[in-house]
């Protein structure tokens, strides 16, 4: 294991070593300091990495060990980190490290800042009482979550009830089903309706989407795949509780169903209009080595952060209602780790779309036009690249390819441009923020919280499918459903 580690390692550090050079052939001896590297000079194989990346977040736990992320996640990150950074540092110097502060103090930092605040205030929050896992019952909970989770985040909601469900749950054979209709609905598809709900959506929100355009825009989406899922899966609980008996087992107990810690929604609703805050007010900026950070943004996150330590300090990580939430801090922290590698190395993937037909992307860009394109486009990465870098590599993709800029954005959503460019980034837009926030369900790294709710079920005994066998119940299951989205709205 360790010999196999320490090889992939080394190999990192070789296409590093081959990217300083490829880079530094394409040159930079135009640099100008305080602006980001042109995409139109980066080469196709400067995202070797985060291709590299990516992969080894999908193929490593299967080869090398099922807990590789836990145990090696931030090693692995930082070494592919540090093969697409120290040559792009060589080869564009002041270009470069603009680029790479850019993206961790306005996409990455305030990213994980939110996922740490909505973690943090929901594992405060405990569902006690005496459930019975009828489908009845299964189904409420799925409704509840897919309902929560646009508003305490797919993360929080994910956090909140996947242990309920589970206990719910204990008598019953076949759970294998509970979780993954659990991952499609709450840890996916509810967060569709804001940026507190799912990651993608958020980078939109601080790349200038209106907090509540993903409300009016994917409700229609969103409610009708919810409606069938819901459908099919009560049908299939059914079923599998019928081909059980469909008797409740009666161990003597019987607590009335309460939730503790709901102090905790104070800093919930804080932290909402913390977000709420940071898209409404405009309170000039700080230029930070050539970055430009608005303050309102600044504040928002000191916020969050507050509403977090708050929630701490009335519901201790020691205390007992953490510890009956078996609340710990290693989702996140995994979950930090790895993605902190994903923003550094997609800079040149972002770079080179966001220059549209002039970068080495342009045969992609020429072929992406219509809607349905970007839908399925962005889905299908988003099923393997995770949804959130993806979402704004694609948004970028959008902007470039209408000669638009994200200044504008602000002002195309909210209706007040309305040529016919615009009113086709409206389109477009759409397309991609239902491709990455559905399609984000079809794989364990889709999302971040699919990989945090397989950990738990496994924890708690419930022998989940491996990648490739839980990728069969997305295809079987979603793919027709995103077919039928497809010709409903899309076309």
């Amino acid at each position: 294991m360790k010999f196999k580690l320490v090889s992939c390692l080394i190999f990192c550090v070789i296409i590093g070593l081959a990217l300083s050079v490829s880079m530094e052939a394409f040159g930079a001896d135009d640099a100008h300091h305080g602006h980001g590297v042109d995409g139109a000079k980066l080469p196709i194989w400067s995202i070797i990495p985060f291709v590299g990346i990516l992969l080894s977040i999908a193929i490593f736990p299967l080869v090398l060990d099922s807990h590789f992320l836990v145990h090696h996640g931030g090693k692995m990150s930082l070494i592919w980190a540090s093969a697409f950074a120290i040559p792009y540092l060589i080869a564009f110097r002041g270009e470069a490290f603009y680029d790479i502060l850019h993206i961790y103090l306005i996409d990455y930092i305030p990213f994980i800042i939110l996922l740490w605040g909505l973690f943090t205030v929901a594992g405060g929050i405990l569902v006690r009482g005496t459930l019975r896992g009828t489908p009845i019952v299964n189904t409420l909970l799925l409704l509840i979550g897919t309902a929560i989770a646009s508003w305490v985040g797919t993360t929080g909601a994910s956090m909140l009830l996947i242990r309920p469900l589970i206990r719910a749950n204990e008598y019953r054979k076949s759970k294998v089903h509970l979780v993954i209709f659990f991952i499609f609905l709450v840890s996916n598809i509810g967060g569709s309706l804001t940026p507190l709900g799912d990651p993608p959506l958020f980078l939109g929100f601080l790349h200038g989407v209106p907090f509540f355009w993903t409300t009016t825009a994917l409700f229609p989406h969103m409610l009708f795949i919810s409606v069938i899922l819901i459908v099919i899966f009560l049908i299939v609980d059914t079923f599998m509780f019928k081909r059980e008996g469909g008797v409740v087992p009666d161990d003597g107990t019987s607590e009335p169903i309460r939730v503790n810690g709901l102090f905790n929604l104070i800093f919930l609703l804080g932290i909402i209009a913390a977000v709420l805050m940071s898209g409404t007010f405009k309170w000039g900026e700080v230029n930070i080595f050539g970055v430009h950070v608005y303050w309102q943004n600044i504040a928002r996150d000191v916020l969050i952060v507050v509403m977090g330590l708050l929630s701490l300090k009335f519901t201790p990580f020691s205390g007992e209602l953490r510890q009956s939430n078996e609340f710990s801090w290693e989702p996140i922290e995994e979950v930090a780790k790895v993605f902190a590698g994903i923003f550094m190395t997609i800079i040149p993937a972002l770079a080179i779309l966001k220059a549209g037909e002039n970068g080495a992307l342009r045969g992609l860009i020429g072929a992406i036009k219509e809607p349905i394109h970007y839908f399925w486009v962005t889905g299908i990465l988003s099923s393997f690249l995770d949804n959130a870098p993806t979402y704004l590599t694609f948004y970028n993709t959008a902007l470039g390819k209408l000669h638009l800029t994200e200044a504008v954005v602000p002002e195309i959503l909210t209706g007040q441009l309305t040529s016919a460019e615009h009113l086709e980034f409206i389109k477009l837009l759409t397309a991609i923020s239902v491709g990455a926030v559905f399609m984000g369900a079809n794989t364990y790294i889709g999302n971040a919280p699919n990989f945090m709710v397989k950990a738990i079920a496994e924890q708690s005994g419930i022998r989940m499918p491996s990648f490739f066998g839980y990728m069969l119940w997305s295809v079987v299951i979603l793919v027709p459903l995103f077919v039928i989205v497809t010709f409903v709205f899309l076309l």
